[in-house]
Parts: C-alpha cells; sequence; structure tokens
C-alpha cells in the first residue's frame, strides 16, 4: 500500500542508503549466536517442533526531527480505526507517568543487529529514537499473531495517549508478512472558535461524551521486567463495555502523518518503512536449531498452544 506523503525523492534515498549501510556494517560485526552445549538438552516433540522455526524479531521506531509546518499532507481531518482496547500482545505502552509496559519477553538492546544503526541515526541529530526491541518467537508456517500494541512518545494529555500510536502484526506464509498500522498525532490546535468562544466546549444541552481510556485493558498482579519496563506475561485482561468511535470519543488529537503498510520479509535482510515523521527498521534473525533448543527452554516455551 502506498503510503502518502512521501519525503522527497533524494532525501528519502540518502536516509535509507544510510540505514541500510549501518545495518550492513553492525552485520558485519556481530558475533555468533550463543553456541549451545555439546550436550543438546531434551525437548519435547512441541518444542522441537518450535526449533525449525524459531526467529529473533527486531523493530527499530525513529522519529524525524521535522517541524509539523514543514509537513505537505494534512491530515489532521483524517479519522483512522480506533484501537482495539482488548489487545493482548503489547510491544510497548507508555502511560502518562512515563512507565512503560510489555508482554513479551524482550533481548537487551545491546545484542540486537540493528542496534549500531539505531544509535548511529540517532546520533546524526536527523531522528529520535522511540523505541529499539527485539524478541524470540517461533513463526510456523499459516502463522497469524495478534497485533501488537505500541504506544511510545510523548503523552498528549487531552487524547489519553502518546504522539505515536498503533499496531503492528506479523503473520507467516512462504515468507514473514509484517503489517504496520501506526499513527503519528499532536496536540489538537485551538482553532475551533468564533470571537473567541469555543465551539466544542461542553454545554448542559450538549455535554462532551465521557472519556474512555486510550490504553490496553490491564489488570493488577503485574511482574516487574527490566528497569523502567513492567512485564505483564500470563496476566489475564478485562473485558471493556466502553468502545471508541471514530469522531465521537475518538480522535481527540490531531493526525500528523501515519504509516499503512503490509511487507512481505525475508529474513537475514533489514527493511525500512517511513512516512515523512516516522522511520522503522525492521530485521529476522532465522535461529538454527541447535541455538534454538536452549532459548526456548530459558524462556519456558511449551510450543502448546
Amino acid at each position: 500500500m502506498q503510503t502518502p506523503g512521501r519525503p522527497k525523492p533524494r532525501t528519502r534515498i540518502l536516509t535509507i542508503a544510510a540505514i541500510l549501510t549501518f545495518a550492513h556494517a553492525s552485520q558485519a560485526q556481530e558475533s555468533a549466536e550463543t553456541q549451545g552445549p555439546a550436550r543438546q538438552p531434551t525437548l519435547t516433540p512441541e518444542q522441537q517442533a518450535l526449533t525449525e522455526d524459531f526467529y529473533r524479531a527486531e523493530f527499530v521506531i525513529l522519529e524525524r526531527q521535522i517541524e509539523p509546518s514543514d509537513i505537505n499532507e494534512k491530515m489532521a481531518g483524517r479519522l483512522p480505526e480506533p484501537p482495539d482496547l482488548n489487545a493482548q500482545d503489547i510491544l510497548r505502552y507508555t502511560s502518562e507517568e512515563g512507565k512503560t509496559r510489555t508482554t513479551l519477553e524482550l533481548v537487551p538492546q545491546g545484542e540486537l543487529h540493528l542496534d549500531s544503526a539505531a544509535k548511529r541515526l540517532e546520533k546524526s541529530g536527523r531522528f529520535r529514537l522511540l523505541l529499539a526491541e527485539g524478541w524470540y518467537q517461533a513463526f510456523p508456517p499459516d502463522f497469524e499473531s495478534r497485533p501488537l500494541w505500541v504506544n511510545i512518545g510523548d503523552w498528549l494529555p487531552d487524547a489519553g495517549h502518546t504522539t505515536v500510536q498503533g499496531t503492528i502484526s506479523i503473520d507467516r506464509q512462504r515468507y514473514l508478512h509484517v503489517d504496520v498500522q501506526l499513527n503519528h498525532w499532536q496536540q489538537k490546535a485551538p482553532d475551533n472558535n468564533l470571537l473567541g468562544l469555543d465551539l466544542d466546549a461542553e454545554t448542559p444541552t450538549r455535554p462532551h461524551p465521557p472519556g474512555i481510556a486510550i490504553r490496553p485493558a490491564l489488570v493488577s498482579g503485574e511482574t516487574v521486567g527490566k528497569p523502567g519496563e513492567t512485564s505483564m506475561a500470563g496476566t489475564g485482561l478485562v473485558d471493556l463495555e466502553e468502545t471508541l468511535v471514530a469522531g465521537l470519543n475518538w480522535p481527540r488529537a490531531e493526525l500528523l502523518t501515519w504509516i499503512r503498510e503490509n511487507r512481505r520479509m525475508r529474513s537475514e535482510e533489514v527493511h525500512f518503512l517511513d512516512s515523512p515523521t516516522l522511520g522503522i527498521l525492521i530485521f529476522f534473525k532465522k535461529i538454527e536449531p541447535e541455538d534454538a533448543a536452549p532459548l526456548i527452554l530459558k524462556l519456558g516455551l511449551t510450543g502448546e498452544k
């Protein structure tokens, strides 16, 4: 799908070339995967099946340092599909207090193949690093993932969510397919007024609809993961009766740009998706069965549906 509002061709080509150069340079320096012990651990048949299609998935999300006034696209009036408040998987959710949550067992950033490229791009001064994460997972043929909730960037108080929000899904057919649905928001401009009167102000005859928290349905009993992050793996989710309705209680911010793209991807290749304000680096590392076995045991994966 064609992403609206592409950057100028020369700028975009230079950006992609720089990203791929850094990524390939880091790949040349990347150490070999941790070797399995001489004696292979004992796996169940279900766990053994996981070793055949085991990967490390890596995502880097960057914000371009560009003034909103310099963006040619005028998308403030667009109404994207409201997020699924019952999303069960979370790559990263950032709260108003700045706390982050995830349902994944994330790999330390320093172990990522894309780590070097992400740091170099941020140091260039042209990008702000919003997310650089990876995790291990089996993607067997015909695999269909549930959407991963992404809520990153600065908090927008009036909107009840962060500046960058949406979902990422990963499926496996003959190749891996990544579907990215991300919105980039900005605070709504206070220009809907006449003679100083706020036309959106609440009145007795026109009350505002009740606010709904734009967040996953989280429950208590969370366990702390790595510093500054809370893991919700294994926790339940509550059902929400409230729903978001585009144009009524969603959105409460102005759309700056978005990424709507479904891309087929080969492992061991760096892929780049972009909009005028966002860039996404994606990389899948195929893990050989002998190296996958100890990881599967370490992560406690059973292979059972």
